[in-house]
């Protein structure tokens, strides 16, 4: 608004170029698994999103992705040895992480790469 021109037009379209993408994903997510349910919509599987971004790191692109390996496979193991506990190491995930690793593992390795930088 500052620069002389109304923004509204730019957030509509981008707005919609956005549900266009959620909407090709969804319709392809479900030839992909076979069946879709109300399950599938949980909120565990937002928490787990948000778990990604954490665990990877914020403000990267590839942080999230990073995050979304470890995460899973933590899944698959803890639910193939403890499958009863990977609820509560999901929560212990989701309270620890942005305690110890605020930036996640993508901000370990920035760390180190500066501390070898330094030297």
């Amino acid at each position: 608004m500052f620069l002389g021109y109304s923004p509204l037009a730019y957030k509509l379209a981008i707005w919609t170029f956005s549900a266009v993408l959620c909407g090709i994903a969804g319709a392809l997510y479900v030839p992909q698994v076979g069946i879709i349910n109300p399950s599938e919509m949980s909120p565990g599987n937002s928490i787990e999103m948000a778990i990604w971004v954490a665990v990877g790191g914020r403000g990267t692109l590839i942080g999230p992705i990073i995050g979304a390996f470890a995460e899973n496979g933590a899944k698959s193991y803890f639910t193939a040895n403890f499958p009863e506990y990977w609820l509560f190491f999901l929560g212990l995930i989701f309270v620890l992480v942005p305690l110890l690793l605020p930036r996640g593992i993508m901000g370990i390795s920035a760390l180190l790469s500066r501390k070898r930088g330094g030297r």
